[in-house]
């Protein structure tokens, strides 16, 4: 989902950002959007180039002036589309989550709200397979997960992702479901999307673990809230 933040100005810094003043979240708005051929290039091969880097080296020691030096640009030319790394991975969030959404649109139809609970749960399993599917299939797409986690200023990307797909599920069942009671329904979805996306983060942190297995168990407990929520 696209997220409206107004940059503001940024003083231009040669110093390593690994370590971002505690005392105010960092600046996460492009401080410009690029509009030339070459300029485009440029802001591409700056996020490609972080999004390689945070899996070889981690948030922490991540910084601009390694991606500079990774990507062949000069720190000047990050800063005339980035304030620091945190908007960068701000940026990386939001095409994440945006490829996660859009998976998941063809999915919340009247006519899925609508399957019998064994059916529903197996749509569920494969949307939930399909959406670890874009994470794993993103440069750098497990540490984004991460970052959007681990980083309180970069938390509003995947919370605002949660509450788009929210309305996006709650509309389809709605309209299946004329007579339910929206406020218990708003909640049983929400809480199973934050439970579908905690299980993809488990199968992130523990990949002993077997992504069927956890689709299916998941699954099944999404769908027989939903059912329950039927039936109210």
């Amino acid at each position: 989902m696209t997220l409206a933040i107004k940059p503001r100005p940024v003083a231009r810094k040669s110093t390593d950002d690994s370590r971002s003043s505690r005392a105010e979240a960092p600046d996460l708005g492009t401080k410009r959007a690029p509009t030339q051929l070459r300029a485009v290039e440029t802001f591409e091969r700056i996020l490609s180039t972080c999004a390689e880097l945070l899996a070889e080296v981690g948030i922490e020691r991540l910084s601009t002036n390694l991606i500079c030096r990774r990507a062949g640009i000069t720190p000047p030319a990050l800063y005339q589309y980035f304030p620091n790394k945190y908007a960068i991975l701000h940026e990386l969030g939001r095409r994440m989550m945006w490829r996660q959404n859009e998976f998941l649109t063809p999915w919340a139809t009247v006519q899925t709200m609508q399957l019998p609970e064994a059916e529903f749960a197996a749509s569920v399993a494969q949307v939930f397979l399909g959406t670890l599917h874009v994470t794993e299939d993103t440069a750098g797409g497990v540490w984004v997960m991460r970052a959007l986690r681990a980083v309180p200023s970069l938390q509003h990307v995947r919370m605002a992702s949660h509450e788009a797909v929210t309305n996006l599920v709650l509309s389809a069942f709605q309209d299946s479901h004329p007579a339910v009671d929206v406020a218990q329904a708003r909640l049983t979805i929400r809480l199973a999307i934050d439970a579908l996306y905690a299980a993809q983060e488990l199968l992130v942190d523990d990949p002993e673990q077997d992504p069927e297995a956890v689709a299916r168990v998941m699954a099944e407990m999404v769908a027989a809230q939903f059912v329950k929520l039927r039936a109210t």
